[in-house]
């Protein structure tokens, strides 16, 4: 029972008992006062009535005494009024029955009242000549307390109401801080921290409300220190702290990462950028002046590489900088070193360096497996080309030949693209999650999306997935996996959530996002709840139309995931604004985590304490060996994915076999 009710139920309790003990005194000073009523009144007419008929005693008149007796009689208010001679035999007896009309009789057996008499002498000159008597009727005297207890009764009755509506509003206002208490802890509980600005004027709930405005700022204070704790230590071991991109342990761990991958076709350009004569500019003009110009360089790399939005960065060492930008093409990495040679030129123009020869850019672009160390070989060849051919030169150069199975142009790609979409030939592959501490049971499965060629071959969404973004076709893909996930069954896949990677540019097309509304709400009860993933750096983008999706999707049940975290350099307080349901750390960090001393195992950690402190499933993609899997066990890690549970499989064979 609420506070609320226990003090409007003591309240009315107090009343009662109030009116109570009032009801009961006034009814004996009513009862008491009309007994005396009744006694005066008797002896008062027993006296006027012997003086009135002494005269017609002298006189033995009979009838006028008579007839003065019935005069008084006859007005009701006696029962008994009695003429005797002075030997006590009767001479005039008028009675009148107990008639008590319009009172109950409950109430005269509850309240009985002792009728009075009173006598008077009747004398005839000096001698007596008989004795009055009367006996008062107590009709009237329970018809007037009877009466005054209703009046009282009713009267209290009012009362009660207008205490209580009056109570209860007065103890409803008095209450209110309390109620914003109870708010107040149930956002702590959902990790939001509400401060009451307006204390209640009551001394105790003032310091009620005070304790606990010092209790969720002290917890808002832990929480932002574990941000600040958890981004020092990702910053110390993968950022840069001059330019603001990722050190070179990040930019390899990133590219390794991506060529390991054994689930889809890798491809992808590396870039080299090396400044001229670094050197001899901070001995000539200080260091001031070459942090300032390899500031700059950085912010020239991001604006040449913006549109890319999985493009890795890298201050390696010294001047040198490093671009990897995966499923990028050759003609991409034309336009990114186009980009940063002019920006170059304008460089010089302002005199940020020592000659006109800034910088060379040495580029590889790849098709097919390769190394990290073929890869820097490589480009480190066409850095040295574009060197020999000149001041603010660029080269690229190809690590494999063209297969010619693949589309060689954009417009080859759109064609293509465009085909195998209006045909469906889209197929889909599923890994399982599972518990990080029991490998039988899975979380979800995570959808795959593949595109069957002509040929019959399959390209991974690793090759196509950029070309559909680029070309604007994602939303049309994105599509053709929910329609066919939507026809799935828990009872043919034998799992209640499946994951779909969605990508956020869909969400910006209103057809596509009324539809996926339109299914969400509609989505019938045997289909496995979905899984809406995106990529952290596209979910920090389009942070606020991914709320909105969440709004409707959580409704319903569904859960939003943020994928390959870690992969940028965001914020870890957005966490606390998106609240996704779990986040995957990029397979980058879980790669490089090879014993309990390295600086993933504490990013790793620093990222569940967060993320567990905000109700975050954590999981770990590409776990691979089973020393991984026990590193991640002891980090708290909450589920994981990768080779040492499954491979991804079609599942359309899956679905076939069950």
């Amino acid at each position: 029972m609420t506070l609320y009710r226990q003090l409007v139920i003591f309240t009315l309790l107090l009343f009662v008992i109030l009116f109570a003990g009032t009801w009961l005194v006034k009814l004996d000073s009513t009862r008491s006062f009309l007994i005396d009523q009744l006694e005066s009144h008797a002896q008062d007419t027993a006296t006027s009535l012997g003086l009135s008929i002494s005269q017609a005693s002298v006189e033995n008149d009979m009838p006028v005494i008579e007839s003065m007796i019935s005069a008084v009689f006859d007005g009701g208010y006696y029962r008994i009024v009695r003429y005797t001679d002075t030997e006590d035999t009767v001479l005039i007896d008028r009675v009148l029955d107990i008639s008590i009309e319009n009172v109950p009789q409950w109430f005269i057996r509850l309240f009985p009242l002792q009728t009075p008499e009173a006598t008077a002498k009747v004398m005839a000159g000096w001698h007596q000549a008989g004795t009055i008597y009367v006996k008062s009727h107590p009709g009237y005297a329970y018809k007037t307390l009877w009466e005054n207890i209703v009046r009282m009764t009713i009267l209290f009755l009012a009362s009660g109401i207008v205490v209580l509506l009056a109570g209860g509003l007065g103890l409803r206002l008095l209450l209110k801080p309390l109620d914003l208490v109870e708010r107040q802890a149930d956002a702590l509980c959902r990790k939001k921290y509400e401060i009451q600005e307006h204390l209640p004027k009551t001394k105790e709930l003032r310091r009620v409300v005070e304790a606990m405005n010092r209790m969720t700022g002290k917890v808002k204070e832990m929480f932002d220190e574990q941000v600040v704790i958890a981004e020092r230590l990702r910053k110390h071991a993968y950022h840069d702290a001059l330019t603001g991109l990722g050190n070179r342990r990040y930019f390899e761990s990133q590219i390794s990462a991506r060529l390991d991958r054994r689930d889809s076709t890798t491809k992808g350009i590396l870039m080299l950028v090396q400044i001229h004569d670094l050197h001899e500019l901070n001995e000539q003009r200080g260091f001031q002046a070459g942090d300032e110009l390899l500031q700059r360089i950085g912010v020239l790399l991001q604006e040449a590489t913006k549109q890319f939005a999985n493009a890795v960065l890298a201050r390696l060492t010294g001047g040198d900088f490093g671009i990897f930008v995966p499923d990028g093409s050759s003609w991409d990495a034309e336009a990114i070193a186009e980009f940063i040679i002019s920006g170059l030129k304008q460089v010089a123009v302002e005199q940020l360096t020592l000659t006109d020869n800034v910088a060379h850019v040495g580029a590889v672009n790849y098709k097919n497996s390769t190394t990290l160390g073929r890869l820097l070989s490589d480009a480190d060849l066409a850095l040295r080309s574009a060197q020999q051919a000149g001041p603010n030169k660029w080269e690229i150069h190809a690590v494999t030949e063209e297969t010619g199975k693949m589309p060689l142009g954009q417009q080859q790609w759109k064609d293509t693209l465009d085909r195998a979409l209006s045909e469906r030939r889209v197929t889909l592959f599923a890994q399982p999650v599972v518990n990080a501490y029991d490998r039988n049971q899975i979380i979800h499965l995570e959808i795959f999306s593949r595109i069957v060629q002509e040929d019959g071959t399959l390209l991974s969404a690793g090759v196509f997935m950029p070309f559909a973004e680029r070309l604007h076709l994602v939303s049309y893909l994105d599509r053709i996996v929910l329609e066919d996930v939507i026809q799935l069954q828990v009872a043919e896949i034998n799992v209640d959530r499946i994951a779909v990677n969605l990508s956020p540019a869909s969400l910006q097309h209103d057809s596509f996002r009324r539809w996926l509304l339109f299914a969400i709400e509609n989505l019938p009860q045997s289909a496995p709840r979905i899984n809406f993933e995106f990529p952290e750096f596209g979910a920090v983008q389009h942070l606020e139309i991914i709320k909105e999706l969440s709004l409707v999707a959580r409704k319903y049940d569904h859960y939003i995931g943020l994928d390959h975290y870690g992969q940028s350099f965001s914020h870890l307080g957005y966490l606390k604004s998106l609240r996704p349901d779990y986040v995957k750390i990029d397979r980058a960090y879980t790669c490089e985590l090879k014993d309990m001393e390295n600086d993933s195992k504490f990013f790793i950690g620093s990222l569940c304490s967060v993320a567990h402190s905000l109700d975050i499933t954590v999981i770990a993609e590409g776990v691979e060996t089973e020393q991984q899997w026990q590193l991640l066990k002891e980090l708290n890690i909450d589920a994981i994915q990768g080779y040492i549970i499954d491979r991804p499989k079609s599942l359309l064979e899956e679905r076939q076999k069950s």
